[in-house]
């Protein structure tokens, strides 16, 4: 199967682009780029069209005329590889509820749609459906469904993510969970055994026993401190700022209850809107002991604040939320998790988790961290292990494309038995 993959991947770095990126290297990586006479390593033969319209985290979402320059290159260049190398399918993320972003995937479909035979809908983004009712006018909801709908396959990431893709009539619904590789192979002997030596130490300073050198040695040397993380964009509904009063909340109910132990909040991600920046800032400024700003962070930098922290704060009411790529690594990590039970998060966590608070309410957040206090999380790395590594991601994938395969030939007409 040849497929044609209209999507891009990092630079910028978003959840979105990143499981793009994994799921072409998955496949095999872009055939184009393939030594001449190669054999595909997988039966499905990726063709990679990478539409970056954004060079920049804060560039994201902004309309510029050189953007539309670059959706008409990039759909001549899909066109171009239809018939250079016979490419029948076209995978495609569509955008979530902004005119702007839409407005691009009416373009795509328009000039693209008319050149392949079968639409691989994923639904990385939540919502379409629901804005195009809530905020779209009539002539929005007629156009996108008619340049969006009917695909033949439409992939949600989970159950009640599934709205989109029967919303615009896919011909073949199917759910496949994100997944990544393992961030931290070593979770049994180099996270673990520091993770429990914390929670032993709160619990006996909870407890007002005193600490012998050894066990505060085996708990980092501050095990009075809770560290918190937040890693996502920085913006308010993706629950920054539930996340800094949650926090400073927790702190005022432990010094009410004359507790040792303290909360200090450390966020990681990019921010998009200045005035959300300075607010935060100002946070900042009037918290410094609780809060603490490390930027946009990757790689070893982004590991060791998941290794080093003793829970995951991340309440999110995002609109258009689908499977944060954030949560799944800080799954991985056996982090205690405090987040919302908003869109298809309650799918990613066991059924009976006790850390959901309700969307916009710190004063739950606070008293979530505080129960977070004395759990260690390991619970949460088996259900890693169980249902978001990548394997199994990639799995889910193949097998959802090859159904545009089953489907073309239940298509075709049926020859006459000769009797």
């Amino acid at each position: 199967m040849k497929l044609l993959v209209f999507a891009h991947t990092p630079p910028p770095h978003h959840g979105q682009s990143y499981m793009v990126k994994l799921m072409l290297d998955g496949l095999g990586g872009d055939r184009r780029r393939a030594a001449p006479g190669s054999p595909p390593p997988t039966d499905i033969e990726c063709y990679h069209v990478n539409c970056r319209y954004s060079d920049n985290f804060e560039d994201i979402g902004s309309y510029r005329l050189e953007k539309m320059f670059l959706v008409l290159r990039y759909c001549l260049e899909a066109i171009w590889c239809r018939f250079r190398y016979g490419v029948r399918a076209f995978y495609y993320v569509p955008a979530p509820g902004k005119r702007a972003a839409l407005y691009r995937d009416w373009v795509v479909m328009l000039l693209c749609r008319p050149f392949f035979r079968d639409f691989i809908h994923h639904w990385e983004a939540v919502g379409l459906g629901d804005w195009l009712n809530s905020e779209g006018n009539w002539f929005e909801r007629w156009v996108t469904h008619r340049l969006l709908g009917r695909s033949t396959v439409g992939v949600s990431l989970a159950i009640p993510s599934m709205r989109d893709a029967l919303w615009f009539r896919s011909r073949y619904a199917e759910v496949v969970a994100n997944g990544i590789p393992d961030p931290c192979p070593d979770f049994e002997t180099a996270i673990l055994p520091r993770r429990r030596a914390r929670l032993a130490a709160r619990l006996r300073l909870q407890a007002g026993q005193p600490l012998a050198d050894a066990d505060r040695i085996a708990a980092g040397g501050d095990p009075e401190i809770l560290d918190v993380l937040y890693l996502a964009h920085c913006s308010r509904d993706k629950g920054l700022f539930d996340a800094v009063d949650g926090v400073l909340a927790a702190n005022k109910a432990l010094q009410i209850q004359s507790s040792a132990l303290r909360f200090r909040l450390t966020v990681a991600g990019g921010f998009l809107e200045a005035a959300e920046e300075q607010e935060f800032q100002a946070s900042i400024a009037a918290h410094s002991t609780a809060i603490r700003y490390a930027g946009f962070v990757s790689g070893e930098a982004k590991a060791v604040l998941l290794a080093s922290s003793d829970a995951f704060c991340f309440p999110t009411y995002y609109p258009a939320e689908g499977q944060p790529v954030c949560l799944i690594e800080a799954i991985a990590y056996g982090l205690p998790i405090v987040t919302t039970r908003w869109r298809a998060i309650p799918e990613i966590l066991p059924p009976d988790y006790a850390g959901f608070v309700a969307q916009r309410s710190p004063a739950q957040v606070a008293t979530a961290l505080v129960a977070a206090a004395v759990e260690d999380g390991a619970g949460l790395r088996e259900h890693f292990l169980a249902r978001y590594t990548l394997e199994k991601y990639v799995r889910g994938l193949r097998d959802a494309f090859r159904i545009v395969e089953a489907a073309v030939q239940d298509q075709e007409p049926v020859a006459p038995v000769a009797s």
